[in-house]
């Protein structure tokens, strides 16, 4: 999709590897000469790091933008490793947008490419520490998110996720906190590209509407629940469940690779009668065996909780909204929406 904008911009034997190529880098001077500096389509190049951020340029920057993703579908966003050359063609966009603390190699890249226009979604909304357990202590949340951030820390081994220590990156499935950096990603892509601000400025609070629409359906459809408790192998729902008063049990840290140590597994499967939990969510983009495990050991079912780090064929959905809709659907039928 976005590919195909940029080989209408250079020839077919130019277009290599993971990054658009031809991307060129916007002066300082934007308003005088767009036309020069973004190709002969006049369109704003932007790379985005994996799919949320490549969702909000799609979304904001419409027609006026050629977007292109560092990370393909079906690519486990938290792995990613750029060839030389991708970093080097980095450094030709007009803007990048990424958030850091989700891809180390990505986030490297990035401060090498020393591009004017870069926009860290991290630093658009509040970061929170998040272990694997998130949304028991709702009246001392501080002090929970506190001890669940020093969890997480000393539970990591080979990726060190969040901006600092512990933090949790994934911000985008929050719809409150996405619309924040909704609203920010509007505001670089006005400065960028002045030309086309009240168009920017348009889309955003479109966007801002639809997120707001889905906090809605969200905070109505979870209101009322059999249970809280809710399983899944990876920890990227924190601030889903702290938005809606939920009770993320994870099996794993932040880093959905890393494996459970035995006493968690013992642990979980204590929670999950205790909380009378009948689902363990697994990944459509990380292996379902351990939450298969768990489930089987403890006769519960699986089903899919999607962190949409990425959009593919196995999505029940075909972007953002769609996917977090059919999010919502699995947690209504696994807790027991009343």
């Amino acid at each position: 999709m976005s590919v195909m904008n940029v080989r209408r911009l250079i020839p077919a034997t130019a277009v290599t590897g993971a990054v658009a190529l031809g991307l060129v880098t916007l002066s300082a001077c934007a308003g005088t000469s767009d036309a020069a500096d973004k190709g002969s389509s006049g369109k704003l190049d932007v790379v985005a790091s994996f799919y949320p951020m490549q969702y909000l340029a799609e979304q904001i920057g419409g027609g006026h933008v050629s977007v292109d993703t560092l990370t393909k579908p079906g690519v486990e966003p938290h792995d990613l490793e750029l060839k030389p050359r991708q970093i080097g063609e980095l450094g030709e966009a007009d803007v990048i947008l990424y958030l850091k603390g989700i891809q180390p190699a990505v986030d490297d890249a990035i401060a090498q490419a020393g591009v004017k226009n870069t926009v860290d979604a991290a630093t658009l909304t509040k970061l929170e520490a998040h272990g694997t357990e998130v949304g028991h202590e709702h009246e001392g949340e501080e002090h929970g998110a506190e001890e669940a951030g020093h969890e997480a820390h000393e539970g990591h081994e080979g990726h060190d996720h969040g901006t600092e220590a512990g933090t949790d990156p994934h911000i985008w499935l929050d719809p409150v906190k996405y619309a924040e950096v909704a609203k920010g990603v509007g505001a670089a892509l006005e400065k960028a590209d002045p030309a086309h601000a009240a168009d920017y400025k348009k889309n955003t609070d479109a966007l801002v509407k639809k997120l707001g629409d889905l906090n809605t359906q969200f905070a109505t459809g979870l209101k009322n629940t059999t249970t809280r408790t809710f399983i899944t192998t990876h920890s990227a729902f924190g601030y889903l469940a702290e938005r809606y008063g939920l009770e993320q049990e994870g099996i794993t840290g932040i880093d959905p690779e890393s494996e459970p140590s035995p006493a968690r597994i013992k642990e979980l499967q204590d929670i999950a009668k205790k909380d009378k939990v009948s689902t363990v969510f697994f990944e459509t983009l990380a292996s379902d065996k351990t939450a298969k495990t768990l489930a089987g050991d403890t006769g519960l079912t699986t089903d899919v909780l999607d962190p949409l780090e990425g959009i593919t064929d196995k999505s029940k959905g075909d972007d953002y909204i769609e996917v977090m809709q059919s999010n919502l659907a699995a947690l209504k039928k696994a807790l027991g929406a009343k």
